[in-house]
Order: C-alpha cells, then sequence, then structure tokens
C-alpha cells in the first residue's frame, strides 16, 4: 500500500462509472428510503455512539434524511452535506445543511479545525477524487478528532466507481485505508467487522483520527 508522499496507484480508470451523467440528475429526486436493513443501521448507531464523545460537533458527509447518530449523544451540532435538499431537509438531526456535489467540489465550506468527529455511511463508494475529499475532511477536523467511513455490500451500482465494483468487502476496507492514506492527514486506519450477523445487511467501518499536523494541500478544482 502506499505511503503518504508517494505516488498514488490509482489511476483514472479506477474511478470510472457505469453513468458518467451529472450526479446532480441522479440525485435530483429525493429516496426518503433506508439503503441498509433495521439491524444494519442499529449496528452503525451503537458504533458511532461508542466512537463520538458526547456533546461533539459532527460533520455527517454525504448524508440525506436519516444520520445514523444515536440521540442519547447530545451533540453540540451536525452539519449535514449532501445532494438533495429535499432530504436534508427531512434529517431532524441536522443542525446545518449544505447541498454539494464533492465529485465536483471537493472544498468543504467550514474552516480548519471545525468538527470533533465525521462520518460517511453508506456513500464512499461514490466519490470520483477520494484523496482530495478526506484531505478536506482532515482540514476540517480537529487534531485526534475520528472520522468513520462505514459500508455495507449495497449500492448504485451505476454510480459507484470501478474500483469499488471490482472489490470485495474486505478489499473495500484496504481501499478506504488507502485513501486514508494518501491524503496524508490521518493517523493509521483501523478496520471493523460491526455486521448484525445471519440475515442481515453486512456491516463494516474504517476509522482514522486526524493527525496532530497535516501538511498543506492544494485542492485542484
Amino acid at each position: 500500500m502506499s505511503q503518504p508522499g508517494e505516488p498514488s496507484p490509482l489511476r483514472p480508470e479506477h474511478f470510472a462509472r457505469q453513468d458518467e451523467s451529472e450526479d446532480a440528475l441522479f440525485y435530483r429526486e429525493p429516496r426518503l428510503v433506508t439503503h441498509i436493513d433495521d439491524a444494519a443501521i442499529a449496528a452503525v448507531s451503537r458504533f458511532y455512539g461508542q466512537l463520538i464523545p458526547p456533546g461533539s460537533l459532527v460533520l455527517d458527509l454525504m448524508t440525506s434524511w436519516v444520520s445514523h447518530l444515536p440521540p442519547e449523544l447530545g451533540l453540540a451540532g451536525v452539519a449535514g452535506l449532501g445532494m438533495n435538499q429535499v432530504e436534508l431537509e427531512q434529517n431532524p438531526v441536522l443542525t446545518e445543511r449544505i447541498v454539494q456535489d464533492l465529485n465536483r467540489d471537493p472544498v468543504l465550506p467550514w474552516p480548519d479545525a471545525t468538527f470533533d468527529a465525521a462520518v460517511v455511511t453508506v456513500s464512499v463508494q461514490y466519490l470520483t477524487s477520494p484523496e482530495k475529499v478526506f484531505a478536506e475532511v482532515g482540514r476540517v477536523l480537529k487534531p485526534g478528532a475520528p472520522f468513520a467511513v462505514a459500508y455495507s455490500n449495497r449500492c448504485f451500482p451505476t454510480k459507484a466507481v470501478a474500483a469499488w465494483l471490482a472489490l470485495s468487502s474486505r478489499d473495500h476496507a484496504e481501499l478506504i485505508g488507502l485513501y486514508f492514506r494518501l491524503s496524508a492527514a490521518f493517523d493509521a486506519p483501523q478496520a471493523y467487522d460491526i455486521s448484525p450477523g445471519p440475515g442481515s445487511d453486512p456491516m463494516f467501518v474504517v476509522v482514522a483520527r486526524r493527525r496532530a499536523s497535516v501538511p498543506p494541500h492544494d485542492v485542484q478544482v
């Protein structure tokens, strides 16, 4: 696997998609449905509850109408960035709502060291510039803050990148770990299997914490 500062092994063809039309068109209509089953949702919620300190300010990236954050955390706030305004408006947890296509503009609209934690839930497979997005997440996180990337085996296959579709669940963890390393913003990532068990959707999370110091980066858009 590559280390920070080394050339990326990833190539443009790894991020090709079956449907290369504008993502805004695909996400134009709200989808007020869940994309993993109830047991998987509960597993993610429990994991986030154990990872994120009470009273945190959280960034929920690539979110929609459900944030999977347990209410008992008593969070200071949740900033949600997603692709559909209606979905974001239907999410009662969010205290801030931003509509933004990270594949067109990976620059996050918050100052450095704003958030105590960040999460992406069952959406990382759609990023076409993950290294830039992960670097930006590192920029807006406080030193030591966790970034959790949760995934299952479900996706919209026409919008998932080729590298994701070609890999197994275990290899997905390796790919996400590579994204973390290439961003040069995080300490070593750790993968977790939090699958509820037979009959439910499998569920995995890769977590890394923002490094104490991060080298400056220029995001080209």
